[in-house]
């Protein structure tokens, strides 16, 4: 059976899609959890820490999605490091259309529905139930991160350190692009980023 904690996350990520985030109460996902409303503040301090541990299991749940999808798809074509950036895209696309917490930490704009992303004035006192709170990664982290996952897999000693990661970045700034302004199709996208990273990495 799923920890506690799992169980509130899922709650709150269930209560988000029905109404505004400044509309979910403590009270509900606690119910919905089938834990009481002091579990619930033991395991998350507050509302806000609450929001925070959900922004960042749904980003965590989105990197280990990129380096799955990464690891396929060298696994598939090892001699096309396109084909992982073709990966890359269309995986990033699709998890940031079905889920407004990973379209909000990689764009930065969460409008009215989603919780804030700020991190207390003062630190919260650490305990073992409720470990201090934490923010999501920014879109800026990550960024940093996706491209470092996708260096790992498409450089190589044949390949120039600087010019790999120069066409990565490049390729992760076009995906981005595309969840701002979606093309005809994730396919589509995917393949337009696979070829701008053919023609960096030379081949």
């Amino acid at each position: 059976m799923p920890a506690a904690r799992d169980l509130l996350l899922d709650a709150a990520f269930t209560a988000l899609g029905t109404r505004p985030w400044s509309g979910v109460r403590m009270v509900d996902v606690a119910a919905a959890a089938g834990v009481s409303r002091q579990t619930l503040y033991n395991e998350f301090g507050s509302k806000d820490g609450l929001a925070r541990a959900l922004v960042r299991r749904e980003a965590e749940s989105f990197l280990a999605g990129v380096d799955r999808s990464l690891a396929e798809a060298a696994e598939r074509r090892p001699e096309d490091p396109g084909a992982c950036l073709a990966a890359l895209a269309e995986w990033t696309l699709r998890a940031a259309r079905t889920n407004p917490l990973v379209r909000a930490a990689l764009t930065g704009c969460r409008g009215d529905r989603l919780p804030a992303q700020a991190a207390p004035a003062v630190p919260a006192p650490r305990t073992a139930a409720a470990p201090g709170p934490r923010s999501a990664p920014s879109p800026g982290a990550l960024l940093e991160r996706m491209c470092a996952g996708v260096v790992a897999v498409v450089g190589g000693a044949e390949r120039d350190a600087e010019r790999v990661r120069t066409a990565c970045e490049a390729a992760v700034r076009m995906t981005l692009s595309y969840v701002v302004a979606p093309g005809p199709s994730d396919a589509e996208a995917g393949e337009r980023v696979a070829g701008v990273a053919r023609e960096l990495l030379g081949g």
